[in-house]
């Protein structure tokens, strides 16, 4: 009796492993949000790590995670490094790419508590008044990321903070506008 026992929990754990195995090595989040503002206005706060604390979700789970800035001061080479408690961890991010008035592209590591990696994306198109802002984040798994999806929505955890910054946003681009000589 015991030998199928472990028979049957060893077979199932071999299901498991394969079936996480089988898993998608990426997992995709996009949200999206209409700000009252330029394209112009809007690239010129998502081109740059400057403001970024601002109306970043995480920065208000650790108020007193430590932030730097170094490389380029905007656009491709710009760097973005945090370290925080256990709620944001510790990374980095590093602007690709910036195309003026329509999108910017980040690398985004994860350091702690996992080790991660993924790409992320904000497209800024025009809309009536103001300017339609995706943001939009491909994350690439290893093993352990495939398992931990099997049991838990990368959409449902990430997607909800990408909301609450998107919504930051606006009015931050409305204040920096307002302050700031520049385009737009």
């Amino acid at each position: 009796m015991l030998k199928k026992i472990g028979i049957g929990i060893a077979a199932t754990i071999v299901v498991l492993a394969v079936v996480a195995a089988l898993q998608p090595a990426t997992y995709e989040v996009s949200r999206s949000a209409l700000v009252p503002a330029s394209p112009e206005q809007v690239f010129a706060v998502l081109d740059t790590f400057k403001d970024f604390t601002t109306w970043s979700p995480w920065s208000k789970r650790d108020p007193s995670m430590k932030t730097s800035m170094t490389g380029a001061e905007s656009g491709a080479g710009a760097v973005y490094e945090w370290t925080g408690n256990d709620k944001v961890g510790q990374g980095r991010m590093t602007i690709l790419s910036s195309r003026p008035n329509e999108s910017v592209s980040i690398k985004l590591e994860f350091l702690k508590p996992f080790p991660g990696l993924a790409d992320t994306t904000f497209t800024i198109t025009p809309e009536g008044n103001g300017s339609r802002v995706t943001w939009a984040m491909v994350g690439h798994l290893d093993y352990m990321g495939k398992v931990m999806g099997m049991f838990m929505s990368w959409d449902k955890m990430i997607g909800p903070d990408f909301e609450q910054g998107l919504a930051a946003l606006g009015p931050l681009v409305q204040r920096v506008a307002s302050t700031r000589p520049g385009p737009g």
